[in-house]
């Protein structure tokens, strides 16, 4: 099997959404743009790629979405060097189809409540749902690296609670754990890397915002 050295998950940058929710009242989720600091964002992420990755062949999964297309382009890498499939498993989360802004903002404190990975909203998924599609596709993954000729890096442009499930799968996180931890912000870059071990790590913790607690512990 040829696993990779490097597996290399990225948010996407700065969409309009991010500064401004009413947008999701006018335009659907996966059709919204960044913004030019999102460009600016996903090109300064492209540097760090590209010094990265060097002359190394890269498979590229994307998400369907807009502004992760956008952020994959800014990046500039070599079309040479890299093999880009387009995987709507690792979309955002659905909150439903067009958006209420004040609904969805009860909804989301509901969520807080209630809690992140069970909540589901309203005609969309739970953190739960995107997990097990987030699974669905780390066995695809796995299934690729039968592949003799499997490049050395895998680069998964997507979005922040995507990175935190895709990572909660692969190191077999508790809920608890996955709660606990805040998503990353725009462009940012999180790396599994293959150790001498056998053994992939995390290059850097997703930030904390509180001490694990289990999912049971109400109050």
């Amino acid at each position: 099997m040829a696993r990779p050295r490097r597996i290399v998950l990225v948010r996407h940058g700065e969409s309009t959404g991010n500064v401004d929710d009413t947008v999701y009242e006018r335009e659907p989720d996966h059709a919204l743009a960044l913004t030019e600091r999102g460009r600016r964002q996903a090109e300064e992420t492209g540097k760090e790629l590209r010094e990265l990755f060097g002359r190394e062949r890269v498979s590229v999964y994307v998400s369907p979405y807009r502004r992760t297309h956008e952020t994959l382009r800014a990046f500039h890498l070599d079309p040479d060097l890299i093999r880009v499939r387009e995987e709507p498993r690792l979309r955002e989360q659905d909150w439903g189809n067009w958006q209420d802004c004040d609904d969805v903002r009860l909804q989301k404190t509901y969520r807080d409540a209630y809690g992140h990975f069970f909540f589901r909203f309203p005609q969309g998924e739970s953190g739960a749902d995107v997990y097990d599609r987030v699974g669905g596709f780390l066995e695809s993954l796995f299934r690729s690296f039968e592949s003799p000729d499997h490049p050395p890096n895998v680069l998964l442009v997507t979005h922040g609670l995507a990175m935190r499930l895709f990572c909660m799968r692969w190191f077999h996180w508790t809920v608890a754990e996955f709660e606990s931890l805040s998503n990353p912000g725009n462009a940012e870059m999180r790396m599994l890397v293959l150790g001498d071990d056998g053994h992939y790590t995390l290059n850097r913790p997703f930030e904390r915002w509180r001490d694990p607690v289990p999912s049971w512990v109400t109050g």
